[in-house]
């Protein structure tokens, strides 16, 4: 959300280091603020574990160790801020100093429910050092956003340091792991009810969730790194995954050059053994546990550092702020607190509200509450202590008091101003700083300016202003200033419910608290115009929600401006009475500086904003995006366009797998969020739902693609896991712009932003620029010049082809257009490309406008250039394959018969040559044989006549088959051209809503100030003329649609014309075949029979009938040929329709 410093940032954040002391143990006495338990006090020893994850202390025998997790740690105190424990407490500590032997901690999950846990040291000047190294570590941001191994590390410790006599309770081992039937198969040499702990080591316990959770997804993974269903990948492999896969594509690569070899080995070195290392090669479980690893989190370390310019104006920043922070439930109900105040700055909000009212006799002393309301009161004093005490325990950037003054007494205003002075003392800015006067044009002071120091917000007096002024030599340009805080009349305002609650009810200041306020200077709205030319950048305003709304949805760039200079507030309708949220994205669009959320409720808007300002060091300031700052940039929170000076990014993730998300069976999913500007938000996409498997679930192909976040700096996701009944397990907010790319875990956090140990999620990221599709072609030509190259005469011969149209679709021809006979061939792949775009360096004819140059490359293929197409090829020879499968089982089938036939026959001769009687006459031998041979012939030339029926068929077939095809294609290509021109045409008409836009509001701003009156004639006017250029686009639109048409019914009637004439040269070539079969068939027999030896003169003369001179040239027995005229038409219709045979193919034999 933030804008970064040039350059590699230098990381200053240290991982946790427990100290010896801490490791070895302090004796204390541990007792209960709780009397109503009767727990008496006891002696224990406090302990860290070397890894710095948890406390724990002993407790009577036989029962296990109180442990409390260091990353829940809120708070430790000592001193007078530390719980006070009873006198006979005290009692028991030998040579005790006061309040200095007490140690508080602070413990829970929300900022509500907190524990305390309280102890007396034993020895002096013990409690301090354990509180300082406590909060140190409780406090660590790396140790907040460990890695998974870490964090499994973690659960292993917890296990361990539960173990009693040496043994690990099964129960314990059951508890954080809910699929009982897994851990038992897992623990398979598990005896009794308990674990022995010298046998449950690290190693082992790393083997025992693998056998737990299968993990298949980490095997695919390596197999697409090139494993190649081996158990490891080389070194070069494992180099170009963490140099393509894992590297953020929009790294310079100067300044975060690739990874050379050396370095990814060292990386290996971390987590592979040595003979693997010896063979450069990296293992499964390796490379599993580089993926859980330090140097793979998905965020960076360093953005959780301080990474941002602290050295820029206080409204130049985002301000972690916070809306009546002493309510610990609802508005109306409820107790508050305190306590609220010290665990809400703890968290780094750096803008806390106090509604002060007068306090009662005798007292007299002011108290803070909800007024009107029946919560309850708190110390006015005893809040400042606190705050004094909190305020930078967890950042040193300025802390901003906004009081809510409803004190009208002058008395009790200098008692709440004198307590300001003395409990905050040097940290409270009272006088303005040299180098920034209170001065009009004068800037802010930076946070860097104000560190460690509290500036108060409260309504000052108006002379007191005027002074001021009058001490800087100025004239006063406004004589008032006044509530910041809609001070309306009426009824309305009297409503307990109403949107502003309280707010306009501030009484004036005195002077004494007057005095207090410098920087922080609220003032009454007016207008932006009126801010703007009293240019006094130290007034603030503030705006209830739905107020701020109307000025966002009328006024965005206006409003946007005025936060470039000055300081604004938002804070809840006072009609949340539930302590609800408004989503905090909406005014961050707009360079809103403090939006107050109610921190008791961690909805998803509280969860967004504790996410958010986790980054940046968890200073409670974030740097805004550039264009947010300057005065001479201009931006439209609104946009869903690209903008000059903004890279935008393109986003997706693809959720794999979760592991150990909820200790429940149940089944479970996943949902993202996207919560950026408006054209960037998108809300509320999920997984499908885990077939009851909390354990280790793994979806399939659940991606979610974001292809355009126009501005990623102020764009984050949420990512988050629930039950299927919508229970919350966890989630996490990560910013867009650093967001690593490739394979990551993302251990989750509770609602306020603590980690949680074992829930988990597995995904793949993939970040980069975004390039418009009409860029898209030259980003490629400069990224792989070589390859442009290469392609670049194809292309152009391409161009030149649509261009030789291009003139004939401008008009309309009368008649629907021919296919040119001859056309020029073009390459299959190229003839329809509905993404076709110029390519860089070639010049295009410009045309009347931008759809009529798209129309002319529109043009549909002609029916020659549709038969060079691939799916009409594959057609073809699909067709080729069917009828050669045809004539093959044909060929065969014949072949028998003459075999048969002419067997029968030879035996038939032979026998009546052998069985004949001298008194018989050779003609009637003769007569015998030539019968049987005309009978067999007829059989043959019955089953030939069949057989050619069947190849008849197919051909008519394929020939309406292929023509079909064409006719799809053509449709299929119409289509597309005329979605494409429907999407060409939808741009077109937002160019115009944009440019009738910008023209309505250039005139808006002419007469804004001179003639006001004439605004609602130039939005009528805006209207009409809008919907006249609308329709006049429809038009044109319907006359390019019908140009389309006619095109088709032009290439439809082409192909049907071209169909016909080719089924009646099919026809007649086949009926010329049909009756020439008896020839044929007889030439065969004859060829046959003369091959086995049956040469008779008298076998001869059946045939003489059936000779042909053309025919006399066969020599052997097959089908014979077609005919010559057959072959020639065949070679025009293997470019259309009929199968493309050879001589050899066209035969039966």
């Amino acid at each position: 959300m933030a804008g970064a410093k040039p350059g590699v940032h230098l990381l200053t954040l240290k991982p946790v280091s427990v100290h010896d002391t801490l490791k070895k143990g302090g004796k204390f006495i541990k007792w209960e603020e709780d009397t109503s338990q009767n727990m008496p006090d006891r002696q224990i020893t406090l302990n860290v574990d070397a890894d710095g994850f948890f406390l724990y202390w002993g407790v009577p025998a036989n029962q296990e160790l109180e442990i409390l997790d260091i990353n829940m740690i809120r708070d430790t105190r000592t001193g007078k801020y530390a719980k006070q424990p009873k006198q006979k407490t005290l009692d028991l500590i030998p040579n005790r100093d006061e309040n200095d032997n007490l140690l508080t901690v602070a413990y829970g999950t929300d900022l509500v429910n907190i524990t305390f846990y309280n102890f007396v040291a034993l020895e002096p000047n013990v409690a301090k050092f354990w509180v300082d190294q406590l909060f140190e570590m409780a406090s660590n941001k790396l140790s907040q956003n460990a890695s998974r191994t870490t964090y499994l590390r973690k659960a292993y410790t917890k296990l361990t340091l539960q173990a009693m006599d040496g043994k690990i309770p099964l129960k314990n081992i059951y508890k954080m792991f809910p699929d009982k039937k897994r851990v038992d198969l897992a623990l398979a040499n598990k005896h009794g009810t308990a674990v022995n702990l010298e046998d449950f080591t690290w190693e082992y316990f790393m083997a025992f969730l693998d056998k737990v959770c299968g993990r298949p997804e980490l095997q695919t993974i390596l197999e697409e790194c090139g494993s190649k269903n081996k158990p490891f990948i080389t070194l070069d492999q494992f180099m170009k995954f963490i140099n393509t896969k894992q590297r953020d594509p929009r790294l310079n690569e100067v300044l975060y050059p690739p990874l050379k070899k050396e370095q990814v080995r060292q990386i290996m070195e971390n987590y592979e053994s040595p003979s693997h290392l010896d063979r450069d090669q990296i293992s499964l479980k390796a490379f599993s546990n580089y993926l859980a690893g330090e140097e793979n989190n998905i965020v960076p370390p360093e953005k959780l550092d301080l990474v941002d310019d602290m050295n820029q104006p206080l409204c130049h920043y985002f301000i972690n702020s916070s809306h009546n922070t002493y309510l610990t439930v609802g508005q109306l109900t409820g107790l508050s607190s305190v306590e609220m105040y010290r665990q809400v700055l703890l968290t780094g909000c750096r803008c806390i509200e106090l509604d002060c009212w007068k306090g009662r006799p005798p007292d007299e002393e002011p108290y803070i509450t909800h007024g009107f309301t029946m919560t309850t009161e708190i110390s006015f004093k005893e809040v400042l202590e606190a705050i004094a005490e909190s305020a930078f325990k967890a950042s040193n950037y300025p802390v901003i008091l906004s009081f809510e003054n409803h004190v009208d007494s002058p008395t009790q205003q200098a008692k709440m101003a004198n307590y300001c002075k003395t409990i905050f003392g040097d940290a409270l800015l009272i006088n303005p700083l040299e180098k920034f006067p209170l001065v009009p044009e004068q800037p802010l002071p930076s946070p860097q300016d104000l560190l460690g120091k509290i500036l108060i917000k409260n309504k000052k007096k108006p002379e007191m202003c005027s002074k001021n002024l009058e001490e800087a030599g100025l004239k006063e340009l406004e004589a008032e200033s006044e509530d910041e805080e809609s001070e309306e009349t009426g009824g309305e305002m009297n409503k307990l419910n109403s949107d502003e609650g309280t707010a306009y009810r501030e009484v004036i200041a005195t002077k004494e608290m007057s005095t207090l306020v410098n920087y922080i200077q609220p003032v009454k709205f007016k207008r932006f115009p009126d801010s703007a030319k009293r240019k006094r950048w130290y007034e603030m305003s503030s705006f209830v929600e739905t107020k701020a709304m109307d000025l966002l949805k009328n006024f965005p760039c206006e409003f946007l401006e005025y936060n470039k200079n000055q300081l604004s507030r938002m804070y809840p309708k006072g009609t949340r009475v539930d302590s609800s949220n408004y989503m905090p994205q909406l005014f961050w669009n707009i360079g809103c500086q403090m939006v107050a959320l109610n921190f008791q409720t961690p909805d998803i808007p509280m969860q967004l904003n504790m996410g958010v300002f986790e980054y940046n060091g968890r200073s409670g300031y974030l740097l805004k995006p550039e264009f947010m700052r300057r005065t001479d940039k201009e931006f439209d929170p609104f946009t869903d366009c690209i903008v000059d000076g903004i890279v935008a990014n393109t986003f997706k993730i693809t959720v794999i797998s979760g592991q150990f998300l909820s200790e429940r069976k149940v089944g479970v999913f996943v949902e993202v969020d996207m919560f950026g500007i408006p054209g960037d938000t998108k809300k509320r996409v999920k997984t499908k739902m885990s077939n009851g498997n909390s354990l280790d679930p793994v979806w399939r192909n659940e991606t979610f693609y974001f292809p355009q976040v126009i501005l990623p700096t102020l764009a984050s996701v949420r990512i988050s896991a629930c039950e299927e009944n919508g229970r919350f397990i966890g989630h996490r907010v990560l910013p867009v712009s650093a967001i690593r790319p490739g394979y990551h875990y993302i251990c989750l956090k509770n609602e306020i932003n603590q980690p949680l140990i074992l829930p988990s999620l597995l995904v793949y990221t993939e970040v980069g620029d975004f390039i418009p599709t009409e860029h898209q072609k030259y980003a490629d030509a400069l990224t792989d010049p070589i390859r442009h190259v290469n392609q670049f005469d194809k292309r152009q011969r391409q161009l030149e082809a649509l261009m030789a149209y291009e003139t004939e679709m401008v008009d309309v021809p009368d008649s629907p257009p021919t296919p040119d006979p001859q056309p020029t061939p073009k390459p299959k792949e190229e003839i329809i490309n509905n993404n076709r775009t110029s390519e860089p360096g070639l010049s295009i004819p410009k045309e009347k406008d931008n759809v009529s140059t798209v129309m002319t490359k529109l043009d549909l293929p002609s029916v020659d250039e549709l038969k060079e197409l691939k799916s009409y090829d594959k057609l073809q020879k699909k067709q080729i394959k069917e009828f050669k499968d045809l004539n093959k089982k044909n060929q065969k089938k014949l072949q028998s018969e003459i075999q048969k036939k002419c067997s029968l026959i030879e035996k038939k001769f032979k026998r009546s040559i052998k069985k004949r009687e001298p008194q018989e006459s050779d003609l009637s031998a003769q007569n015998q044989t030539v019968e049987l041979q005309e009978e067999q012939m007829q059989e043959l030339l019955k089953l030939q006549q069949e057989l050619h029926k069947q190849e008849e068929k197919m051909r008519l077939e394929h020939l309406k088959e292929a023509y079909k095809k064409l006719q799809d294609l053509v449709e299929d290509c119409h289509s597309n051209h005329m979605k494409k021109m429907k999407d060409v045409c939808e741009r077109e008409k937002k160019e115009i809503q944009k440019m009738m836009d910008r023209k309505r509001v250039n005139s808006i701003s002419e007469v804004r100030e001179s003639k006001p009156e004439e605004i609602n004639e130039i939005n009528t006017r805006h209207i009409k003329d809008t919907v006249a250029a609308l329709r006049t686009l429809e038009e044109e639109q319907d006359k390019r649609s019908e140009r389309l048409k006619l095109n088709l019914r032009g290439v439809i009637q082409s192909l049907n014309g071209e169909f016909e004439e080719n089924q009646k040269k099919l026809e007649q070539e086949l009926d010329e075949e049909y009756h020439q079969l008896t020839v044929k068939i007889a030439l065969c027999l004859q060829s046959e029979l003369q091959n086995k030896g049956v040469r008779n003169e008298s076998l001869s003369s059946p045939l003489s009938n059936h000779s042909s001179p053309g025919l006399a040239g066969l020599s052997n027995c097959s089908t014979p040929t077609y005919s010559s005229h057959r072959r020639s038409t065949n070679k025009t219709m293997d470019n259309s329709l009929s199968p493309s045979l050879s001589d050899t193919d066209k035969s039966f034999s």
